[in-house]
């Protein structure tokens, strides 16, 4: 899989199927959620076929669990990968953690140990989902409020040994970097500073619940003015990547979450200059 730039994107949610079909507006790409077109047709299918007429499209899932205990869910890969070459994706994504075990799902995002062992058994996960699907997939980071007294190292150090070793990308969503270093008490400059860029495929950048203590990561509110801080200097680090704007509850209407694209874009030109200053450029003089 290669980095390529696809722009600046949101994510395609329900309510606002029709308004995108109807209005085509000025955007790069979209990502849905796997798991709500994993069916054979009806109305969900005829929207995401509509907008793939026009758009780039990623695949986001929520449900592969691959650092469970559970063995792999087979049934779920191989309808995974029958929507994969149907809407024919740029790159297919979920998370870095598990969401159940024993076969009881716990609709979470849970965190793992940092630890060789949780290293090994997730990148053999990882390889078998890849060859699988056929495809490199792409994990993200998951916000955390707890940590592990078997962690043997930090949460970056962990994500590019099994990127590195399972031959995976990384999703790395901003905000989730920023509730983390504020649970945690950790930098989220460091963080930003110790992924490496070869591996980092895509950005998120949503909004959270700030309780002063601790924060949230409920996706619900517009990108507060400290992950918007966090992802200019994730452009310096890591240059031009695709980003998208994703917002799971408290939905409203196109035109905001469009508002909020366009800020990204705006950011991302201030920061980089105009897009004829590659991605592959900028990796070059990160890499050297």
């Amino acid at each position: 899989m290669d980095t390529k730039f696809l722009g600046f994107g949101v994510g395609l949610r329900t309510d606002h199927y029709q308004y995108v079909v109807d209005n085509k507006p000025n955007v790069d790409w979209f990502e849905v959620i796997s798991e709500n077109f994993m069916v054979a047709g009806g109305k969900p299918k005829y929207f995401l076929h509509a907008v793939r007429e026009h758009y780039p499209i990623v695949m986001h899932g929520v449900s592969m669990s691959i650092a469970s205990t559970d063995p792999l869910n087979l049934d779920y890969l191989a309808k995974l990968k029958t929507l994969a070459e149907e809407v024919q994706p740029e790159w297919v994504s979920d998370h870095l953690c598990w969401t159940g075990v024993h076969g009881v799902n716990s609709h979470d995002l849970l965190p793992v140990p940092y630890n060789e062992e949780a290293i090994a058994h997730i990148v053999s996960r990882v390889q078998q989902v890849q060859e699988i699907l056929g495809r490199e997939i792409v994990l993200e980071n998951v916000s955390s409020y707890l940590t592990y007294n078997a962690s043997e190292m930090e949460e970056w150090e962990f994500i590019n040994t099994i990127a590195e070793r399972a031959g995976c990308k990384i999703l790395l969503d901003v905000n989730n970097i920023y509730v983390s270093s504020r649970n945690h008490g950790y930098s989220a400059q460091t963080f930003l500073q110790s992924i490496q860029p070869q591996y980092v495929q895509q950005f998120h950048l949503a909004g959270h619940s700030d309780y002063g203590d601790y924060v949230i990561d409920t996706h619900d509110h517009d990108v507060p003015p400290a992950v918007w801080n966090l992802y200019q200097e994730a452009l310096q680090r890591f240059g031009l990547v695709s980003t998208l704007i994703e917002r799971d509850d408290n939905i409203p209407p196109f035109p905001e979450l469009y508002a909020e694209m366009q800020k990204a874009r705006n950011i991302a030109q201030r920061t980089l200059g105009p897009y004829q200053k590659t991605r592959d450029a900028k990796l070059a003089t990160l890499t050297n």
